[in-house]
């Protein structure tokens, strides 16, 4: 893989550019921006956290609100603290998730002799077709591939699937995250297949955004056949997102990365003319102990974050309108994110195509308070969706998104610039993935989108 979220990190496909003096980011900056443009200009010639849902301790038919993410990633680390649970989840959820193995995890010792422990009886007899319960955990594990050292679980290799589902954990700590090991259209067809998983998170694909086929006949059934919502992260690069096989088609949400908590401004090393950015830098559990974490730092993270916010308002409104499912089947559901009804019995009906205005409409531009010492690039006040699409989305934007959806206070519309930026985006990519071919290219290597900035370790 190309990274991993712990101290040691194997080769990145990125280092190379990530250590690009300043001349040469400034010309990457440049090209990028005119090849922005030059889409831009053809298309126009043509036609703080709110409160979060407590956890239940006891087992009940009736049970509460959820949400199911799917991270499709390396293994996960499921003897770490950050996802622990007291909840059991009940029999009808796990037999809907199509489990068909239940691991009762070792909690005591180091994770080294936590892992000993449960091989005989967990790791060492799993296989492919297995969906594994982790009682104790908020984690169902799947490992469709069937070509890792240990499936589902983190290998010590690895580490990048671990920090990206503590990313979705920390927007929202109530999501049942249904984990899918790999990196192929399989693995993302696996999440896909389940009925009541409602966002796929995935933060891999060809270095630099090169147009080559990947994931996206995967995301397309995800998300245009089944209704569900699709998170894909932006390449590390200045490169643009629209041709990124993971970010560009446009049934996906693509995500960039900004500085959070920082000067709010672009992640110089962060894809352009996505649909929204998010946080680039996070503090992420561990993939080879039990409580430690890291600083990280990547759009591997800000796209689950992203997810997280996204399962959050589902999980929310379902709870104000009597929605006790989740995923949005066609057969089931109507294809519809949310199906409940209101106070008088009336239906209410939310679909991906809802949730994804409200995204839209809740993101924001920041002022400009560039610090240049920073390693990011200053909004510009001139087009700046070309940079960062609609804008930024952290925990703020969930109680708007919310009050938009439930109908107590509509967002205000964008700028008609703005919009008109982001409509040439739809096109662009409409046009291009329309006519692209979906089939992989032969030998060609996916990579993680992970960590760019400085890591280390936080005891």
């Amino acid at each position: 893989m190309a990274d991993e979220a712990g101290s040691t990190l194997s080769e990145d496909p990125f280092d190379d550019a990530s250590q690009m003096n300043p001349k040469n980011l400034i010309a990457v900056g440049a090209l990028s921006f005119l090849l922005i443009f030059s889409f831009f200009a053809l298309s126009l010639s043509g036609d703080s956290a709110p409160m979060l849902v407590s956890e239940e301790t006891e087992e009940s038919d009736d049970w509460r609100a959820f949400s199911v993410v799917a991270p499709v990633d390396t293994g996960i680390n499921v003897y770490h603290d950050h996802f622990r649970t007291n909840e059991t989840y009940p029999d009808w959820l796990l037999d809907e998730l199509g489990v068909n193995k239940v691991c009762d995890l070792t909690f005591n010792g180091s994770w080294q002799e936590r892992y000993e422990a449960d091989r005989e009886s967990c790791w060492d007899t799993l296989s492919a077709s297995d969906i594994v319960a982790f009682p104790g955990t908020k984690i169902i594990g799947h490992s469709p591939d069937g070509d890792s050292d240990i499936l589902i679980l983190d290998d010590p290799s690895d580490g990048h699937g671990s920090a990206v589902t503590g990313a979705v954990l920390n927007a929202n700590p109530d999501a049942v995250i249904f984990f899918v090991e790999g990196f192929s259209t399989e693995a993302v067809i696996a999440a896909a297949n389940q009925p009541l998983v409602d966002v796929i998170s995935t933060s891999f694909g060809a270095p630099g955004s090169v147009p080559v086929s990947g994931i996206e006949r995967g995301t397309e059934i995800a998300v245009v056949e089944e209704g569900k919502m699709h998170a894909g992260a932006a390449d590390n690069s200045p490169s643009p997102a629209i041709q990124d096989s993971t970010a560009g088609p446009p049934w996906s949400i693509g995500i960039a990365g900004y500085a959070e908590e920082g000067d709010d401004q672009k992640e110089i090393m962060s894809g352009s003319y996505p649909d929204i950015s998010a946080d680039w830098t996070q503090y992420l559990p561990n993939h080879d102990d039990i409580d430690g974490y890291h600083e990280t730092s990547g759009t591997s993270f800000a796209t689950p974050r992203t997810a997280g916010i996204l399962s959050y308002v589902l999980q929310s409104l379902r709870f104000e309108f009597n929605d006790d499912g989740s995923g949005a089947s066609p057969e089931q559901r109507q294809g519809m994110l949310v199906d409940g009804t209101d106070s008088d019995g009336n239906p209410f009906l939310i679909s991906n195509a809802d949730v994804r205005e409200a995204l839209n409409l809740s993101a924001w531009y920041p002022e400009l308070d560039w610090d240049p010492t920073s390693g990011t690039m200053p909004i510009s006040p001139v087009a700046p969706c070309t940079q960062t699409g609609w804008g930024f989305v952290n925990l703020s934007n969930i109680e708007p998104m919310i009050a938009h959806l439930n109908q107590s206070s509509e967002l205000s519309q964008r700028p008609g610039d703005v919009v008109a930026c982001m409509n040439a985006n739809q096109d662009m990519r409409e046009a291009y993935w329309n006519a692209y071919p979906s089939s992989p290219v032969e030998g060609h290597q996916l990579f993680v989108t992970g960590s760019q900035g400085v890591e280390r370790r936080l005891f």
